[in-house]
């Protein structure tokens, strides 16, 4: 009788770990019915107690557009349609900083969780990506909106963005996972990555066309800046009206899955010794 009730427990052994690459995301698609209700109680915990609830994902990029349009609009009178310009380039990178940053605090917060029950580490993560995928295709009808409202142009392009979306995702993800596991071990990383976020907007042409840069400094800028060609993945078939070239997406490819590798090496190396820092 005793022997069966000891065999209805799983005991989990973190030394008994396989490789961990495989056995992570084998047990993330096991768990992906947490992954699901993590998404949604960060949804439901964000716009219960809000006015106007679900809206504001979309007029916060909508108020942000306003305020850069007022400001630059007259300063870039080359560029045409200019809140289309720039709310096409900051969908992208709101969705970035924001979920990375979520990335930050989702780790901390579940931190206590991982000392009473076993659950995939990059579970909180990959939550946080998630929430903020879903902001992200809400962002989409204020764009869709002003496309309307200034007589910009649908294109066919328009049908390549879930691949823009994808990569972007794969991107954010490896780049979550990266910072995550260093602000564990220095917590000085998340003021720090604030700061480097501010700098790293200011760097990508998201409010400004990237034919402004001079040369000498155009390589550094946007050559080695991969938030660059991201951002440009999705500015391109809705703004341009075409699809990205095979060389931008070439370069994508490559920034995203090596990011994602890079974060993902890193943070299950380390993943054993978050109960102990947390």
């Amino acid at each position: 009788m005793r022997l069966a009730r000891e065999e209805r427990f799983v005991r989990y052994d973190s030394r008994n770990r396989g490789n961990f690459i495989f056995e992570e995301t084998r047990n993330l698609f096991k768990y992906r019915e947490l992954i699901m209700q993590l998404v949604r109680r960060d949804l439901v915990s964000r716009y219960k107690r809000s006015f106007l609830g679900v809206a504001w994902t979309m007029l916060n990029p909508l108020g942000t557009m306003l305020i850069l349009t007022l400001v630059f609009s007259h300063l870039f009178k080359s560029v045409s349609s200019y809140p289309v310009f720039i709310l096409s380039g900051l969908i992208g990178w709101n969705f970035f900083s924001q979920a990375t940053t979520a990335a930050l605090s989702q780790n901390v917060w579940g931190g206590s969780l991982l000392h009473k029950v076993y659950m995939p580490r990059t579970v909180f993560t990959v939550s946080a990506i998630g929430t903020g995928v879903v902001n992200l295709l809400l962002s989409l009808v204020p764009l869709l909106i002003i496309m309307l409202f200034l007589g910009q142009p649908f294109h066919i392009s328009i049908l390549f963005l879930p691949v823009s979306i994808l990569l972007l995702t794969i991107f954010t993800l490896g780049i979550g996972l990266l910072v995550s596991t260093l602000a564990l071990y220095f917590p000085d990383v998340v003021d720090m990555y604030h700061i480097g976020l501010t700098a790293w907007m200011y760097l990508t042409p998201i409010i400004y066309p990237a034919e402004i840069i001079p040369e000498a400094y155009r390589r550094w800028i946007l050559v080695f800046n991969p938030m660059y060609y991201l951002v440009e993945m999705i500015r391109q078939p809705i703004y341009d009206g075409h699809i990205p070239s095979v060389n931008m997406l070439t370069i994508s490819i490559g920034v995203s899955f090596i990011a994602l590798i890079i974060g993902w090496l890193v943070f299950n190396w380390k993943a054993n010794e978050f109960t102990y820092r947390t």
